[in-house]
């Protein structure tokens, strides 16, 4: 039994790159991470050159220098508030078969978020279709068993909800996820 590991690069839905890294710790665990580009550095400091000249020149016909002090102050503020509450870097699902799914996000500051199910919370483990800014998109979801209902959902939980990956690599994770699924209930 020993952890294997596979990396690939795959697109979002917008076309953008993504790293798709899966790890086999053991039959019934492995774990899913979906590494999203950086914030380029570029586009950062065009943004805020920009913001900063029609600030400057909102300064130079009024003459008002706290027009560009509180520009400064809002782009900072608003950049800081960007990577501490928007900008996802990584998305893990982490399955264990007789335990439960853990998700983690972790965030461009550092702030990482950790959200966890119990396997005998878990229904089944299905890729949806939904639709995104007019375009029939697919995802992930975990579908919780309804306490009242045994055949019914209570809720869908969607997993990877930042990076978005495509279909091609949304399969690799279903196809695993199943294998842990189908495993689990048989030892049961």
């Amino acid at each position: 039994v020993g952890s294997g590991k596979m990396a690939a690069h795959f697109r979002d839905i917008n076309g953008r790159n993504i790293f798709f890294e899966q790890q086999h710790h053991s039959p019934l665990c492995r774990e899913f991470t979906v590494i999203s580009p950086k914030l380029s550095l570029r586009s950062v400091l065009g943004c805020t050159a920009f913001i900063w000249l029609v600030a400057y020149s909102i300064f130079y016909s009024t003459q008002n220098t706290s027009v560009l002090s509180a520009t400064i102050i809002i782009t900072l503020l608003v950049m800081i508030l960007y990577l501490h509450f928007c900008k996802v870097d990584q998305e893990s699902m982490l399955i264990i078969g007789s335990i439960g799914v853990q998700m983690n996000t972790l965030y461009a500051s550092g702030r990482e978020h950790v959200n966890f199910i119990e396997m005998k919370k878990v229904k089944d483990i299905v890729i949806n279709e939904g639709f995104y800014m007019q375009k029939v998109i697919y995802y992930l979801s975990i579908l919780l068993i309804d306490p009242e209902s045994p055949r019914g959902v209570s809720a869908v939980v969607p997993v990877f909800q930042s990076a978005k990956p495509r279909l091609d690599c949304l399969s690799q994770v279903y196809r695993s996820c199943q294998e842990i699924l189908q495993q689990t209930q048989v030892e049961q």
